[in-house]
């Protein structure tokens, strides 16, 4: 029987979580849209609650949150990747003290394309 490694596993996890941390979770502490969106690929999609109401379409959403709200200057986050093979991931993501003063809970979904890892899809839940 023979069975195929994932040569690039930690290279790979490293890369998802460097997105996560250095792109999407660093661009919402500084309230800079460009960063965040340097985590996403360009068609991505976003769904989920906020403030009770079903919030979707395109990630570009998060630019009036982005405008509304600004920086998230104390925000915290803890980054959870939970499952990948070679060119796709999961993540989970929570953050505690978001630029609008409420947790979320996200999970992210990426692709890796040409090389770099990119979110394709973010789901997420506001906690009261």
């Amino acid at each position: 029987m023979s069975f195929k490694k994932n040569v690039g596993a930690i290279s790979d996890y490293n890369a998802v979580h460097q997105n996560i941390k250095e792109g999407y979770v660093q661009g919402l502490i500084e309230g800079n849209l460009e960063l965040i969106l340097s985590s996403f690929h360009t068609d991505a999609t976003m769904f989920g609650f906020f403030e009770g109401a079903l919030l979707g379409g395109s990630i570009r959403n998060l630019s009036e949150y982005v405008k509304q709200y600004g920086p998230a200057k104390n925000m915290t986050s803890r980054i959870d990747v939970l499952d990948m093979t070679e060119t796709l991931a999961v993540v989970r993501l929570e953050l505690e003290n978001a630029a609008c003063g409420k947790d979320y809970t996200d999970f992210h979904a990426l692709i890796k394309i040409e090389g770099k890892w990119r979110i394709v899809s973010k789901m997420f839940h506001m906690y009261g």
